[in-house]
This record gives C-alpha cells, structure tokens and sequence, in this order.
C-alpha cells in the first residue's frame, strides 16, 4: 500500500511565488490528521474542509494517522491554496485512486465543504513562475480568465487546466496517465485575445471636457510626457479632481509586459483585471482617511497598497491636508525609489512603486485664496500657514510641479465651445507617446527617472541658462533634489518642443512651477 505521495503548489511571498512541496504520509496509529510546516490559521483549518470534501466526493478520510508537510518549513504558508493538493495526496497515498500525478504538475484550490474548487488570491504569480520552470498547473475554473491572459503572452505549448470539482481532478490525472500531460481535453484553458485591444475610449473621459485651465492642461501634458508627479493647489470646484482623472487618459496604454506586472499586483491584493481592462492604466483614488498601511502596503501578511496598486498608472490624494501625517510620510521613500520596502519578523518583500502621483488641497481651511475678490477666505494669516505645514517640506521638495489653479470663470462655465482637436485626450496623448520615445531612445527612462549621471548627460546648459539657474538657486534656495526635479523638468519641455538642448526658455517654465518654493521666498 501507497503510504506516502508528493504533489506540488507555490505559496505567495510578495510578488514572487516560490515552490511548496505538498507531501502526505499515512501511517498506522491513533487517528490523527496534523499539517506542519508553517502553516497559518487558514491552512490548518483546510483539515475540516480536505475531511468534507472527499466524503462528499465519495471517498473516505482514512481513519489513520495523517501527516502533511508543507515544504520548505520556514516558508510561511497562508490561504486555502493547498487544499487540492493535500486532498489529492490523501487519496493517492491511501491508494484510494490508481497512479501519481507527474512531478511537473502543480495544484492550486480552495476546497468547498461539497467537493468544489473555489477562486483563490495571487494566482498569477504561481502561474507566470511555474511556466517558468515548464510546469503545468491545474486551477480553479474561477482563475481561469486570469490564466489566459497569461497564455497569451506566451509561446510554449504547456497547457493550464480548469476544473470545478475534486471528481474533474482525478478524472483529469487518469486522463493525463493515460495519454500524456498535453491533453486536447476540455479542462485546458485557452489564451485570451487581450493583448491587442487598445483601452475602449468609446464611453470614456476626455481631457476636452474640461472648460477653461488652458495652463492645468499643459502642465497634465508634462506630466503625462515625463512622468512626473503635481501638485495642484486652488479652491473648491476648480476642477482639481476633473484634471486629476483625465490625467490618466493621457498616458499611452500598457505594453504586454506591463500589463502582466500590473495584473500580478491585482491578483495578489486579490482582485481580477477584466480581459477588457487588461492595458488600462490604474487611476487609484484612496480616501483622506486611509491609514500607511493602506498607502504604501503592509499588515501582518504584507499586501500592496494604494502606491503599489497604482504601479504604471496615477495615484491620486486629493485633500492632501487632511491625510494623516504618518501616512504621508510613509509615502517619502516610495515617491523617490519607485519601490516598497515591508519589513517583518519573519518576511521582506520588495513591491514596485512607480506610480505618477497627483495631489489637491485647497489654499486655505476655508477653500480660498486669501486674496479671493468676494472675500470668502477668512482665516488669518496664521491659520493658513498651519494648514499649509501639514504637508512637511520632504514632501514638498519630492513634488516636481507646483501649480495653482484658479476659480473656473462664468463665462466658461457657461459657454459651450468646440471642441478644440488638438486638446482631445487622443491627440494629446498621441504627442505624449512622441515624446517617450525619444526619452527612451536617447536614455531608455523617463525623464523623472533619470540619475544624476544621466541627468548631466542630457541636459548641457549654455551660459544664460547657468546664470538664470544660479540665480533661482541662490534667490529661491532650492535643495539639491529640487535642483534635480526642476532639471528634470526642463528636459520634458525641451523634448516636448522638439529642441535638443535645454534652452533659458525651458529653465524659466519649469522654475515657475517650483510655486509653493516662491512662495517660501
């Protein structure tokens, strides 16, 4: 008799998914069914539903002593990702089913009371590191439309199978043991066609909704063109939050690759991308009261947080005010790496950060410049600056632009003009993806994301420019990190302009979107 079989999964450690090998031990003694290995709460409750399932299945749990080790042991395990595996290790290894299953297959499902495989979290990373390793996995039918955005981006011919049922698996692996692994068979998922469509703008926003703030749009187009982050500062229904969405519809759809990485964060922060959303950029809108955690990730199994899920799209803090302190702060490291950190007694992960962030508050508690002409601003002068100083200096200097919006005026408000073609979100971002590929052609980065080695290599300034720059350095004491962004900057506007070097005229635009380091002065 079969007293001992192994199967294969992976477990879930930040983006990554190492390999977990599932082995059953069934021997004679005192009935017992232990699981070691690291196992969280979930894991060591998949007892009770490994137990129903197979009854329900019309097997039997052998009134044996059980063991099941969830290798390596000092790999945390989490999650119902193991059932089926450690339910088809009993069976095999109590010969209640004929046969193994091959050691390049790998299982991952949740076991309902029933017998039926439920949807599990984080299962494109299995998926994209099995294959990998030449791997063939048997899923949930619920994953499978995740699965096959990830067929479609390959070329191997190993197959990925759906079942719904613990009876769909076994009659899967006498299959498989019968004919071979490749099986034209209906579990085998197949690729889904999403890596063609470009984001449906049909129903969409456009930038050309937005009435009036002809200098809001230009600095979106910087933004967009660059890769840099905004602060925007007016009063109530300005059209902070307006510019802030349609920001996103600048920004050149995702490449496959990008795609995928975007998908693997949603999927491990448990979420699903539709086939139709697939290239979409994220637009990640959290609520002034979201705590760190909730920001840049965390918690006792770390998962992403907003700056995370917004990798490759926009994050945007509007009220930025009101946020707490400590959630901003968290915020500094991620603005400037591109990436997260979370450390844990026991676990580090490493998540990507590269999102655009765009922030919004308001000039004032009251909502209004202090010079506003109706008067509606009337706090003192002593508490706008203590409004203004919830947002800490760091932050500020790790802002690239700075822009104040002012009140959207009647007339444009009730005027309804053409729609002007060249300021479409289409035609815009059609001069945005002109203007990235020349920054990766020439440094292969966006510009925002230039070192300052690179930087020095593309931006030569001529004797007005050092003098204009030496000027604002020593009038407006900008840091060096300003010193870099306000560069930075400068480069996009060049490139923006088709201009190999970055003249005075550049230099000026980009120092007069320092506005809150002149307002320092």
């Amino acid at each position: 008799m079969t007293t001992l079989a192994r199967l294969y999964s992976r477990a879930i450690d930040g983006l990554q998914a190492p390999p977990v090998s599932v082995e059953v031990h069934i021997s004679n003694g005192l009935p017992a069914f232990n699981i070691v290995g690291l196992p969280e709460a979930s894991v060591k409750e998949s007892k009770e539903r490994v137990r129903s399932a197979l009854i329900s299945s019309g097997f039997t749990l052998p009134p044996k002593r059980i063991t099941v080790h969830l290798g390596p042991a000092d790999l945390p395990k989490s999650g119902g990702r193991y059932d089926l595996a450690i339910a088809m290790g009993i069976l095999i290894a109590s010969a209640q089913i004929e046969g193994d299953f091959p050691e390049d297959f790998e299982l991952y499902g949740e076991l309902a009371l029933s017998g039926e495989i439920r949807y599990i979290q984080a299962i494109l990373p299995a998926i994209i590191a099995a294959r990998k390793q030449g791997a063939v996995c048997i899923l949930p039918t619920e994953n499978a439309d995740e699965a096959g955005l990830i067929l479609a981006q390959t070329e191997d011919d190993l197959a990925i199978y759906a079942v719904d049922n613990l009876l769909d698996v076994i009659r899967l692996q006498q299959a498989i043991l019968r004919n071979g692994r490749n099986q034209n068979d209906v579990a085998a998922i197949s690729p889904t066609d999403a890596f063609d469509e470009r984001a449906d703008d049909s129903n969409a926003i456009d930038l050309s909704d937005v009435n009036g703030q002809l200098q809001a749009k230009r600095v979106l187009e910087i933004c967009a063109s660059g890769g840099h982050s905004l602060l925007m500062v007016g009063p109530p229904g300005a059209g902070k939050s307006m510019l802030a969405e349609r920001l996103v519809t600048l920004l050149p759809v995702l490449t496959a690759q990008e795609a995928i990485e975007q998908a693997v964060i949603q999927s491990v922060a448990g979420r699903m991308v539709p086939p139709d959303k697939f290239r979409q950029r994220p637009f990640v809108h959290p609520h002034h009261t979201a705590s760190a955690v909730a920001l840049v990730g965390g918690g006792r199994i770390p998962k992403p947080g907003a700056v995370t899920l917004a990798h490759r799209g926009v994050l945007f803090l509007d009220e930025l005010p009101e946020f707490q302190r400590s959630a901003l702060e968290a915020l500094r490291e991620p603005i400037e790496s591109g990436k997260v950190m979370i450390s844990r007694a026991n676990a580090q992960v490493v998540y990507p950060a590269k999102s655009l962030v765009v922030a919004a508050m308001n000039p004032s508690p009251s909502g209004f410049f202090p010079d506003d002409p109706l008067g509606r601003c009337r706090d003192t002068p002593d508490q706008i600056a203590h409004y203004q100083k919830k947002i800490s200096g760091p932050i500020l200097d790790r802002i690239d632009l700075h822009l104040e919006l002012p009140p959207v005026d009647a007339k444009s408000l009730l005027s309804r003009p053409e729609i002007d073609q060249n300021e479409t979100s289409a035609n815009v971002r059609q001069r945005v993806e002109k203007c990235r590929q020349l920054q990766y052609q020439r440094q292969s980065c966006l510009n925002s994301e230039l070192d300052s080695r690179l930087l020095q290599k593309s931006v030569v300034l001529d004797a007005s420019g050092k003098r204009l720059l030496e000027s604002a350095i020593d009038r407006l004491g900008f840091s060096a990190r300003s010193y870099h962004r306000l560069l930075r900057v400068a480069r996009t506007l060049a490139d923006m302009a088709g201009s190999e070097n970055v003249t005075v005229d550049h230099l000026a635009e980009a120092i007069g979107y320092r506005t809150l380091d002149l307002k320092k002065t």
